[in-house]
């Protein structure tokens, strides 16, 4: 089952009760209620957001809640307003200017389930960012081809093997593989490898984030196998592809190489459905 969502609190006592009350079957909020904690829990991959009391953050805290922001774009941050100070429409101009972009009057019944509106979306940001990339190039592909795409971008980032793909999919691997051939198509190993480095550049946005850390998120057994997986595909260390494949750059790379090269064979393409040759069901029971 996926974990539930966990956010971290930098509020007021009062404020992280209501909070925790709030979140009941929706998130969940870490302990802690300073930034170094909530780093060390989004280093660990674990954080999906931050909430910053506006009536609780000080004028030393807003440059470190900008260099959260900074480290850790992947984590949303969001103002909460819980009372009226005079102080609490320039604080929350500073909080914009800091990176914060979210902004939620809790005080109003409706905030509440904003918050946790915001904390929903999007369930994969990698899987939508690519797809919406590749949707000039697959939108006239049939429903079981844009699938694949879409549960490979959605898995790659934990699935390192075809079989644990498949998994998912619930189809034989072999049965897959062999469609992929007989459609001259490079095969689903190929763009699983791949796929995995838009991961790793999504995850190298985070400047908080060390090599080391990225490898433990992907599911590689240490940053070594990580940059060893980085040579063997593109010749490069993870330092220099950290440097060279910013995500729109690899995403780009993606969709030039293994796509658009393909188009034609994609918008035919069923990777589940019935071809002439096959035997047998393609589907696990």
């Amino acid at each position: 089952m996926p974990r539930a969502a966990t956010v971290a609190a930098l509020v007021l006592p009062a404020e992280r009760c209501r909070i925790e009350a709030a979140g009941l079957g929706c998130f969940n909020v870490a302990p802690g209620d300073s930034l170094e904690e909530a780093a060390r829990v989004a280093r660990d991959g674990a954080l999906d957001a931050l909430f910053v009391s506006v009536h609780r953050c000080s004028e030393a805290e807003l440059p470190r809640v900008a260099r959260f922001v900074n480290e850790f774009p992947n984590v949303p941050a969001v103002a909460l307003i819980s009372r009226v100070e005079a102080l609490t429409p320039d604080r929350v101009l500073r909080l914009g200017a800091s990176g914060v972009r979210a902004v939620v009057d809790v005080m109003l019944p409706s905030g509440w389930q904003r918050l946790r509106e915001l904390v929903r979306e999007p369930s994969s940001p990698v899987a939508a960012s690519v797809m919406a990339e590749l949707d000039d190039e697959l939108g006239d592909a049939p429903p079981d081809c844009r699938l694949f795409f879409e549960v490979l971008v959605r898995r790659s980032g934990d699935a390192i093997t075809v079989g644990a793909l498949c998994d998912t999919l619930r189809v034989v691997p072999s049965t897959l593989m062999s469609r992929f051939l007989r459609a001259c198509l490079p095969s689903p190993r190929t763009y699983l490898a791949h796929a995995r480095l838009l991961h790793a550049a999504w995850l190298f946005r985070s400047e908080g984030l060390t090599i080391g850390d990225v490898a433990c998120r992907l599911g590689f057994s240490s940053s070594q196998c990580l940059g060893r997986h980085l040579k063997a595909l593109l010749g490069l260390t993870a330092g220099e592809f950290r440097r060279r494949f910013p995500f729109p750059v690899a995403l780009a790379r993606y969709r030039s190489q293994l796509i658009t090269p393909y188009r034609d064979r994609l918008l035919t393409f069923h990777p589940f459905g019935a071809m002439p040759g096959d035997h047998g069901p393609p589907r696990r029971e």
